[in-house]
């Protein structure tokens, strides 16, 4: 049975309703407003309107990794984020970073993040043995085809929802080998992270199969480019900030399918979509 709660540094998340996961990008060549000005005052107010709209967890990151993004240093991943993670960690909420270096890892960490967000899933050398040393955290673990500056020039070939669900199954045993309790685990197939759109669709259809590793999904089809090939007009691709109304639909159907979070730009809309979501299967109106 899969856990209906994911145990954090500080919180015990309860997952018996989807919980709204705001992504709060601290990188310049970010799409997100955040990114676009990363003045830290800018940035917790981004984060604060976010929790205002409905947000349940904050997910912080100081390194793209969007298709084509280039590697950022250790130093300059710490400037970024360290001084917002010193203010966040005060407002007693759930907060995520989104991170596959362990000395952030380990920095965010001692300053009481709740959840490490890997999308290398705690392959890089040195990040499994930072989270297994810490007594509780969450840990988020995601599947990527390659890495960021070169996921897309070839994708992986195959049944998208086979290779993640084998590729997840090993890292589960290989962390939890390490004394990671299950409660603590939360999965995600990583969309379009060197995947064809196609592939994406199939692990949107068939998400139902990965509920059978026995841990919480996360489904982050935020502004992704698949969305932005389904909805082109005349062939022409929606830029990521005009990828609202798929974004949302995305968001609905992975709840439907079983995804206990869903990691988002578009706060208020998503919340509302769900509380109609949530109306309709309760029959609470």
């Amino acid at each position: 049975m899969t856990p209906q709660v994911w145990q954090t540094s500080r919180f015990s998340i309860d997952l018996t309703h989807p919980k709204v996961m705001a992504i709060v990008n601290l990188t310049p060549d970010s799409f997100s407003e955040v990114g676009q000005n990363s003045a830290l005052h800018q940035a917790l107010n981004q984060a604060q309107k976010f929790l205002a709209q409905g947000a349940d967890i904050l997910d912080i990151g100081g390194e793209s990794t969007r298709p084509g993004a280039k590697p950022v240093g250790l130093t300059e991943e710490l400037a970024r984020v360290l001084p917002f993670l010193r203010e966040a960690v005060r407002w007693q909420v759930p907060i995520s970073v989104d991170t596959y270096k362990p000395e952030v890892m380990q920095a965010a960490l001692d300053l009481g993040v709740d959840i490490i967000n890997d999308v290398w899933a705690l392959r890089q050398p040195g990040a499994l043995k930072v989270v297994s040393q810490h007594s509780s955290c969450g840990v988020c673990l995601m599947h990527m085809h390659r890495e960021p500056s070169t996921m897309q020039d070839h994708p992986m070939i195959g049944d998208a929802v086979v290779l993640v669900q084998n590729f997840l199954a090993e890292q589960l045993a290989q962390v939890k080998s390490q004394g990671i309790d299950a409660n603590r685990i939360v999965l995600d197939p990583g969309i379009g992270f060197g995947k064809t759109a196609s592939q994406n669709i199939d692990l949107l259809r068939r998400q139902a199969e990965l509920l059978t590793l026995g841990h919480p999904l996360l489904a982050g089809w935020s502004r992704k480019g698949t969305l932005g090939q389904l909805s082109a007009i005349q062939g022409v691709e929606p830029e990521p900030q005009q990828r609202m109304g798929a974004s949302l639909s995305a968001a609905i159907l992975a709840v439907q399918r079983g995804a206990s979070l869903v990691r988002v730009h578009d706060v208020q809309e998503t919340v509302q979509a769900l509380r109609v979501w949530k109306a309709v299967q309760s029959n609470a109106v």
